[in-house]
């Protein structure tokens, strides 16, 4: 198995310890080093060239999302934060994956899964405006732009569209990878929406299609700040 290369900036001791306890367990991950600062960090990218990054967002003198912004990375960036408000910023910035603290070893392997498969062949940027999802025993293509909201019903998860409606037992988790969230966004555990296709937002409640959906307090402030984004 091929190796690679990666090193951890992040200012808060325990969770450096907790992120290197994590690369210790994946064996295709060689730590190259840990910097508790993104000054320090990016003087050794300067001179070293490693395949991922984990980096920390609130540091003093330079902060992650300064360092992704005023430098060229050519690793794959995870971002570990504990502030959910950076997920859009991250995405603006093309990072890899977006950590969010306490974060656990499972949705860590996931991530560098992720940054892996982007090393090994990397993502051409696309146009592709339509996803495949797993319903009965076949696969049912949908366009992004038909999507009106996606409903959880306890095992399935409901895909209203424009035209029909689709049910998979595939989760959020899942189709959240498959669908940018600046075009299908989730604002409730059992809820997302397509952006497009909001109609009204009123005090706390989205109206799609005559459809009533509520915004939970976990993602009202990421949702918010991508709407107001759109102003």
């Amino acid at each position: 198995m091929d190796s690679y290369s990666c090193i951890i900036i992040e200012d808060e001791p325990l969770a450096l310890e907790r992120t290197k306890a994590f690369v210790d367990k994946i064996p295709f991950l060689n730590l190259c080093g840990t910097f508790d600062n993104a000054l320090n960090g990016l003087a050794y990218l300067k001179t070293n060239k490693v395949h991922l990054l984990f980096l920390d967002i609130n540091m003093d003198e330079l902060s992650g999302i300064e360092l992704l912004e005023s430098s060229k990375i050519d690793s794959q960036v995870i971002i570990t934060t504990a502030y959910q408000e950076y997920a859009i910023k991250g995405y603006e910035l093309n990072v890899t994956d977006y950590l969010l603290k306490p974060f656990t070893f499972d949705r860590f392997l996931k991530a560098v899964n992720k940054a892996q498969e982007n090393i090994i062949q990397p993502i051409v940027p696309t146009t592709q405006d339509f996803i495949f999802v797993k319903t009965e025993n076949r696969l049912e293509k949908i366009n992004l732009s038909d999507i009106l909201f996606i409903e959880g019903m306890r095992d399935y998860r409901r895909i209203h569209t424009t035209h029909k409606r689709i049910m998979t037992l595939q989760n959020f988790s899942e189709l959240e990878q498959m669908i940018p969230f600046h075009l299908v966004c989730r604002v409730h555990k059992s809820y997302m929406v397509g952006i497009s296709k909001i109609e009204s937002i009123e005090r706390m409640r989205i109206k799609i299609a005559n459809q009533i959906i509520p915004i939970s307090e976990t993602y009202k402030e990421l949702f918010f700040k991508l709407i107001n984004n759109r102003i």
